[in-house]
């Protein structure tokens, strides 16, 4: 997809790679003759008059739903035929566009992972702790997050598109409002407030201007890694101040690391093992145990501030 040659030209720039892929023009199987004529055959003799009526009366009702159109009827038959052809002749399989399960059933289970780890951070930290709120609005942004992926890798709409890049801003700028709140908020509260003001007012400008002016996959992913890398420092910066007297920073900063790390398999591009399993999928897929650990240390942080607080309240 286009959005993919973006990032990975993106994130080349910004790691200082030596060279970077020219522009992508989407998935290498989209461009196969076999694909497109197939593809354009499959329109001409079922998506128009009496057999686009036909194909609607047999749809099922959870087609229909998520908006399966007779084209993207098409596209999957197609793609599949082109698979068999080429898996018959021997030759390498190329990456389609369009529905990608395994993506999507990897941000569902991150979802999931989410969810859970929320209920057990509410289970185990009481709202009096200093961070309890931002961490649940944390939360709860990175869950719509992940909605709108598994949204999105289930249904590639240009509306899905964005709601699922959109999302995915707001995370790592909620990222680093937590990192400020947590560093240096508590007790700066005036700080804190200005600060969040001008990460809303960013996050208005860059979806307005994605939306209004040019949807840009290149200004998209170069502004997403550059506040990544923002986030990644700050926090590196914080656990390596604060290892010697609080000993579970080194779950953030071993989450942060691994964050940008595994980035770089977006960086790859092969043919999906078993013909789902992609490099995008690899990397959500790898993300689920950072989810878990992350909210792991938010925990011990959490009860280790309110603590902090009934030490000092028991002083004064």
């Amino acid at each position: 997809m286009a959005a993919r040659g973006a990032a990975r030209a993106a994130l080349l720039l910004l790691l200082g790679a030596a060279a970077a892929p020219g522009p992508a023009r989407g998935s290498q199987g989209d461009r196969e003759p076999l694909y497109r004529d197939c593809l354009a055959r499959c329109e001409q003799r079922n998506c128009s008059g009496a057999a686009l009526r036909h194909f609607r009366a047999r749809q099922p009702l959870y087609m229909s739903l998520t908006g399966w159109t007779c084209r993207d009827d098409c596209k999957y038959e197609c793609m599949w035929l082109t698979v068999r052809v080429y898996v018959q002749g021997g030759y390498k399989v190329p990456q389609f566009h369009g529905k990608e399960p395994a993506s999507a059933f990897a941000s569902f289970l991150n979802g999931l992972a989410s969810f859970v780890m929320l209920h057990r951070y509410k289970a185990s930290v009481p709202p009096s702790s200093p961070m309890y709120h931002t961490c649940i609005t944390f939360a709860w942004v990175s869950l719509n997050a992940w909605f709108w992926s598994t949204v999105f890798h289930t249904k590639d709409t240009a509306v899905t598109e964005k709601l699922d890049y959109f999302c995915a801003s707001a995370v790592v700028l909620h990222s680093i409002y937590l990192c400020c709140v947590r560093t240096l908020g508590l007790r700066r509260p005036a700080l804190i407030s200005i600060f969040r003001a001008f990460l809303l007012l960013f996050l208005t400008c860059h979806i307005s201007y994605l939306t209004l002016v040019r949807f840009d996959y290149g200004y998209n992913m170069a502004a997403n890694v550059a506040i990544g890398l923002l986030n990644l420092f700050w926090w590196l910066w914080w656990c390596v101040q604060n290892r010697p007297r609080l000993p579970h920073v080194w779950k953030c900063a071993v989450v942060v690391l691994l964050l940008q790390a595994l980035a770089l398999l977006e960086l790859l591009d092969f043919p999906p093992l078993f013909w789902v399993l992609d490099a995008h999928a690899m990397w959500h897929i790898s993300t689920i145990p950072l989810n878990v650990l992350f909210y792991s240390f938010l925990v011990d942080d959490s009860l280790y501030l309110l603590k902090a607080n009934s030490d000092l309240f028991k002083v004064d």
